[in-house]
């Protein structure tokens, strides 16, 4: 099987993933995903939202399955198979704030793991690293930043909310831990550490 990364949003799609998509014969997906390769799906292919993410490793050997982002960023990468790179909401939110990736390091918090991912986010932040996290509608962002507050972290510290990326309602804010930005909207990340104001303004020093 193939595990194809569709981006995070409209437009992302490499051309080795089109390619993958207009070949195939059985495409899975969740609705985000086949939405946004819609275009590509041949009018025969068979075409299944996924219901039950336990039992895709029992696919046939010629299914396409979508990966919303890059399979390997908290996605389907873990199946056997194939793996297709796609442009990834880490690729996106560090392009727009201009950070660098050997910088940052990635913690996930999505269905899972929401007290280890605020420590483990703490730590690194401590370490001097700048924390990319991506997490879900039930992780607790005003305890997040509550604990953030308390900690004895750099006064440089900025959090970025970047929602809904690649989307026409696309929304990144960005502020310091006297006032971090609250997301607006399930779909987003949290972009956490000392990095330029994307606008040009530079951190006080």
């Amino acid at each position: 099987m193939k595990i194809v990364g569709v981006g995070c949003g409209p437009g992302m799609l490499t051309e080795q993933a089109i390619q993958a998509i207009k070949t195939a014969k059985s495409i899975y997906g969740s609705g985000r995903a086949i939405e946004l390769a819609r275009k590509y799906i041949p009018k025969h292919s068979l075409v299944r939202p996924i219901s039950d993410y336990r039992n895709l490793a029992q696919l046939p050997e010629n299914a396409v399955i979508l990966s919303t982002g890059d399979p390997m960023l908290a996605g389907l990468g873990y199946l056997p198979g194939e793996v297709i790179p796609g442009i990834s909401s880490l690729q996106v939110a560090t392009s727009k704030l201009h950070i660098p990736l050997s910088r940052v390091i990635v913690i996930v918090a999505h269905g899972r793991g929401h007290e280890k991912a605020m420590h483990d986010t703490l730590d690194e932040l401590r370490r001097g690293r700048i924390v990319f996290l991506i997490a879900d509608p039930k992780f607790n962002v005003h305890e997040l930043y509550r604990r953030l507050g308390a900690a004895v972290l750099p006064p440089e510290i900025r959090v970025a909310v970047c929602e809904n990326l690649g989307y026409p309602d696309e929304r990144i804010t960005v502020d310091d831990l006297s006032a971090p930005p609250v997301p607006e909207s399930d779909l987003y990340t949290l972009t956490i550490g000392e990095f330029e104001d994307p606008s040009g303004h530079a951190l006080p020093r």
